[in-house]
């Protein structure tokens, strides 16, 4: 692709999940607005199983990335029962505390993880793959 393409860019709605306002702030600063040259993201943040639910009822969620220490509802949990629950779940990924849970994370049938503290590199790759598996639902712009 040269930079005189006019490829369209690829927009992509992500839901933030976490009780902790400041761990959404990491990850949105982990993530960016640009996870890769071609993709543009936009976020909706949650604090609560009962948010996520409506936010991905009520819009079109491209991915959720949910807080696996969050409480009462861990991301592990909502993942699981977002899979369950929904006959076309927007992909997720979950931030987990230790690499040795992702096993807990492969019951839960997520499509990515990632470990504390976030590296943005790591972030924006595991993002944008995710977003690119053809999972995603995304709006198209000119």
């Amino acid at each position: 692709m040269t930079s005189g393409d006019s490829n369209p860019q690829a927009t992509y709605t992500v839901l933030l999940y976490s009780d902790d306002p400041l761990v959404r702030d990491h990850m949105r600063l982990a993530i960016g607005t640009r996870p890769a040259p071609d993709l543009t993201v936009e976020f909706a943040d949650a604090s609560s199983w009962e948010e996520c639910r409506r936010l991905v009822d009520d819009y079109e969620i491209s991915l959720m990335v949910l807080d696996g220490e969050a409480s009462p509802a861990g991301g592990l949990g909502i993942a699981r029962q977002v899979k369950d629950e929904y006959t076309a779940p927007p992909p997720v990924i979950v931030v987990i505390a230790r690499a040795a849970d992702r096993w807990l994370a492969a019951f839960a049938e997520v499509d990515g993880t990632l470990v504390h503290p976030l590296d943005p590199v790591a972030t924006g790759r595991t993002v944008a793959a995710v977003l690119r598996s053809g999972k995603a639902p995304q709006v198209t712009t000119a």
